[in-house]
Formats: structure tokens, sequence, C-alpha cells
């Protein structure tokens, strides 16, 4: 085995087990987790939106803003729209208990699992061109990674998953880095090409998760204080994903 592909292996490992990082929330009083767990979703509102315009798509649009990232973007949309009411179909027509997540936590599921795939590739991809720039390439997933494993723990436990089924489900979204790592080795840069289309599709994902679902759940919550503490930690997701930038 080329010393590249067992760098490559092992950084894409370690960043699957930073989904665990929301094993903290089990330390915590049940109390603590439910007063706190909106304000993890008011983070991950500004860390989607912050990734979106601060990373994605500015990745997708360095050769220029086409009709064909404009498109991807609204497919990653309606994508999601229509997973959503296949799930609420499900839930209405097959579920008899009423104690059921919230779909919109499986569409980001879906997103987060194309986004890890996509961290797979580009770890991949750093790592056969030198492994200095595969280090530095996966040293930025995880720090990027981080603040998103946190946000997306916060959405899937108000969504209703229990801490342990959360943690569970993030780690296996997170193993598609795995994935997109290996391809990324056996196919080289045919696999690198769709990016192309993946990073403006997971854009649209993370849009639709944001915006149609997280945001109305915080409008929920009238009371002035309250509110402006979820302003506040929507700006530090945002503030978050800006800073990420002085390591690219």
């Amino acid at each position: 085995m080329h010393i590249e592909t067992g760098f490559t292996l092992l950084s894409v490992i370690i960043v699957s087990l930073l989904s665990f990082i929301g094993i903290l929330a089990l330390l915590m009083k049940k109390g603590l987790l439910e007063k706190i767990v909106l304000y993890l979703v008011s983070f991950a509102v500004g860390a989607l939106f912050g990734d979106t315009f601060i990373h994605l798509l500015p990745e997708a649009a360095k050769n220029g803003f086409s009709l064909t990232i404009a498109s991807m973007v609204l497919t990653g949309i309606l994508f999601s729209f229509i997973i959503e009411k296949i799930i609420h179909w499900r839930h209405c027509h097959v579920e008899t208990s009423k104690n059921h997540p919230h779909p919109f936590a499986y569409v980001n599921l879906i997103g987060d699992g194309i986004h890890n795939f996509i961290d797979g590739i580009l770890i991949a991809g750093s790592y056969m061109v030198n492994i200095p720039t595969g280090i530095a390439t996966t040293l930025a997933v995880i720090l990027h990674e981080i603040p998103q494993e946190f946000g997306d723990f916060g959405i899937l436990v108000y969504a209703g998953f229990s801490k342990i089924k959360a943690l569970l489900f993030n780690f296996f979204t997170a193993l598609t880095a795995v994935i997109g790592a290996l391809l990324t080795l056996y196919l080289g840069n045919s696999i690198e090409n769709l990016t192309l289309y993946l990073i403006p599709f997971t854009a649209g994902t993370f849009l639709y998760i944001a915006g149609s679902d997280l945001v109305p759940e915080l409008h929920k919550q009238t009371a002035l204080k309250k509110s402006l503490a979820q302003f506040l930690f929507v700006v530090l997701g945002i503030g978050l994903m800006f800073a990420l930038l002085l390591l690219e």
C-alpha cells in the first residue's frame, strides 16, 4: 500500500470520528440539554448558511458562476423538498406513533452525508498531489467539521432523536468520507469531477434545511431575550465559517 493511501485512510477515519463530538452532550443533564438545544439549532442555521455562501458556492464558482451551478443548487432544493414530502407521507400512512423524528432530520442526514463524501474526495485528491497538501487539507476539514458536527447533533436531538441515536446516525453519515476517499483513490480524476455537481447540490440541500426547516423552528420562540440569544448563535455560526477562511 502506498504511503499516500495510508495517510488518506488515516485522515478520513479521524475526520469520521469527529462525528462523536456530540458525546459531550451525554455528560449533560437532560434539563440542561433541553435548554441549549435550540441554541445549537441556531448555531446550525448560521453554520449551514455560512458554509453555503462562504465555502461551497465560492468553491463551485471559482471558474465562474454558471447555469450548471445554479441548476444543481435548485436541484438540491427540489430534491430536499421531495425527500421531505416522501417522509411526511410515510409517517402519515405507515407510522402509528406520533413520537417520530421530524422529517427534516433525515434530509439533513442526506445533505451531511453528501458533504462528507465530498470531504473524502478532497482529502484523497490532496494526498494524490503530495503529503503536505493532504495534511493541510485534512486539518482544514477537521476544523470545518467541528462546528458543523455540533450543529448537526443539535438538529437531530431537536428533531426527536435520542442522544445515542443522534451520535450513531451522525457517525454513519460521516463514514461517507471514507467512501469518497476510496473511490477517488481507485478512480482518480474521474470521481473528482463529480464535485463540480455535488458541491452546488449540497449547497442547495443546506439552503433548504436552514431556510425552510430550521428558521421556522426558531420563530416559534418569541421572547425577546431568547430571540436575541438565537440571533447571536446564528451570527456565531456564520462567523466561524468566515474564520475558517484564514486556514485556506
